[in-house]
């Protein structure tokens, strides 16, 4: 009846025309082959043709009406050729100079609707629904007599438009597709589907900014984000509170996982599909953007018997690509390593992973606990939320474990007093803490329209001391095809490493103010984000603006 049931079926359930009972009933009593539940519903009774078509229009924003033959001009079936309305089910019922309206039996085949713009040379067409027998027999009543010459080119020219279309015709599937495809295509991170009172908003965060795309048709709204919630296994009659799922998709060849989130607004639900790429994990230390000596340290760092390494930053600063290119190079077959993570966004070979569930209990404290029995060399925890898990965490560091993870702060000598404030005891702290290190994500310069230029003024005022270790020529992108007219392609990261020595354990035990942590970590060598990100301007890796945007907060 419909190009997807099983869409139509989770639709009437929430309109309340059918129960998950009758489904199943009908389900069960299935007897030809190529018969469908939804199909054995309406030939039970259980519910009318025209209920299913009415809703389903409504749905798309569609009239749903009869259609006869005898009423239809035949002057207007002219308009398109036999092959095209047999092919897509379609019959011409009124047109005038400036559009044309066509009555098809699948509501959720809009696509022949633009396939037909594309054929009649940009012609507006409209579409009405009716019942799949009264298109039939109209279309064998108006189309007696086969087609013509002029038929044939233009059943060509529609075949070789759809020449690479695959899988399901409906429109809804495909523009769902389309869109994290096309997401995915231009390298973005995230994926915004956000419904406003007049639009329904496209948005790809790419390179950490977003970018707004062609929004799709208001009146699609509903369905594509029924759509997106099939696809991640979420309940599509849910729509009062936020769902959590995960699609897997394979784009050229490339397996990839996107994490999706929907949070209730006031024009509809807003989706947002975090893409997962697995290549990510094939990033090594030098790709990350380390400078030589801040990378000789990490390398130590990560590679010491015990203690616990902090990445720390906001949210979107690349933490956890970072602790996977750690896990990558230190990943040997002679180390156990355990990950406890919520979620589990890579899979990764060698490596157990645990996924956190509270629903039974597995928080963060419950399966660090676990996996500590299970003698690992080193544990990656995704993130330490309460003094429970940060004490078992240093515990663990002081047993002879190597522990990372992450924290959210907006320094690395911060990381210190974020855990004493959450409850963990100094002497802990002092004792199992190695380093922590605090990063942020730059966008970086496009290499294909790099060019030189002169800071401003303005520009050399706001670096203040930094000014004088600049060189005289600066470089930012002008802009070009490759990087979307905006100069940069890619991201690098910018680092401050804090490292824990006797002097520093001393201040811990003594609860010193981050300040003063700060103060001998400067002392030690330690260099800031902004100074890291400067370094890296003057390589010509990012741009002054963007370095002076990330590190507005760093007064060093």
């Amino acid at each position: 009846m419909t190009s997807n049931d099983e869409y139509v079926l989770q639709l009437l359930t929430e309109r309340g025309f059918l129960t998950p009972e009758q489904i199943d009933a009908a389900s069960k009593s299935m007897k030809a082959e190529n018969e469908t539940t939804l199909d054995v519903l309406v030939s039970g009774g259980t519910i009318g043709e025209d209920e299913v078509l009415g809703t389903v229009a409504d749905q798309f924003g569609l009239k749903y009406c009869h259609v006869n033959a005898e009423a239809i001009n035949p002057e207007i079936v002219k308009e398109i050729p036999a092959e095209i309305a047999k092919k897509y089910g379609v019959v011409p019922v009124v047109a005038d100079e400036y559009a044309i309206t066509v009555a098809l039996s699948d509501p959720m085949g809009y696509d022949a609707i633009d396939s037909l713009r594309y054929v009649l040379h940009g012609r507006d067409v409209e579409a009405v629904v009716s019942p799949k027998s009264e298109v039939m027999a109209a279309m064998a009543k108006l189309y007696e007599g086969g087609e013509d010459a002029a038929d044939v080119q233009t059943r060509d020219e529609f075949a070789d438009l759809n020449a690479d279309a695959t899988g399901d015709d409906a429109p809804v599937v495909k523009l769902a597709t389309m869109l994290i495809v096309n997401g995915i295509k231009m390298k973005a991170s995230d994926i915004h589907l956000e419904p406003m009172e007049k639009e329904f908003r496209v948005r790809y965060r790419i390179d950490g900014a977003l970018r707004k795309m062609d929004s799709p048709p208001k009146r699609l709204q509903g369905a594509i984000i029924s759509r997106i919630k099939i696809m991640s296994k979420m309940k599509i009659s849910e729509k009062r509170i936020p769902q959590d799922g995960r699609i897997q998709i394979n784009v050229n060849g490339k397996d990839l996982d996107l994490r999706v989130s929907t949070v209730p607004t006031n024009h509809g639900e807003s989706i947002v599909m975090r893409v997962l790429d697995k290549s990510n994990l094939a990033l090594g230390l030098p790709q990350l953007g380390f400078l030589s000596d801040d990378q000789t340290t990490f390398e130590r760092l990560i590679k010491l018997p015990d203690g616990v390494v902090l990445v720390t930053g906001p949210t979107g600063s690349g933490k956890t690509t970072t602790l996977y290119a750690c896990l990558g190079q230190i990943n040997t077959p002679d180390k156990k390593l355990i990950t406890v993570e919520d979620p589990v966004e890579y899979q990764m070979s060698g490596i157990n992973q645990v996924q956190v569930n509270k629903d039974v209990g597995l928080d963060f404290s419950a399966a660090l606990r676990s996996i500590l029995r299970q003698a690992p060399n080193i544990v990656m925890i995704g993130e330490i939320r309460d003094a429970e898990t940060a004490d078992i965490a240093m515990e663990a560091a002081l047993t002879g474990h190597l522990v990372f993870s992450t924290l959210h702060t907006n320094d690395a000598p911060s990381a210190v007093t974020r855990l004493l404030d959450i409850g963990v005891k100094p002497f802990l702290v002092a004792s199992a803490l190695r380093a922590a290190m605090a990063q942020r994500l730059v966008r970086a310069i496009c290499e294909q329209c790099r060019e030189a230029y002169t800071p401003t003024d303005r520009e050399l005022k706001m670096l203040g001391q930094f000014s004088s270790t600049l060189p005289d020529k600066m470089y930012h992108g002008a802009g070009c095809d490759r990087c979307g007219k905006s100069g940069y392609k890619g991201r690098k990261g910018i680092f401050e490493i804090f490292k824990v020595d006797d002097a520093i354990q001393r201040l811990i035990f003594d609860h010193a103010p981050a300040t003063l942590l700060r103060q001998r970590a400067r002392e030690m060598g330690m260099r800031t984000l902004r100074e890291d990100g400067m370094l890296k301007v003057a390589n010509g890796m990012t741009s002054l603006s963007e370095i002076l945007r990330v590190t507005m907060g760093d007064a060093d």
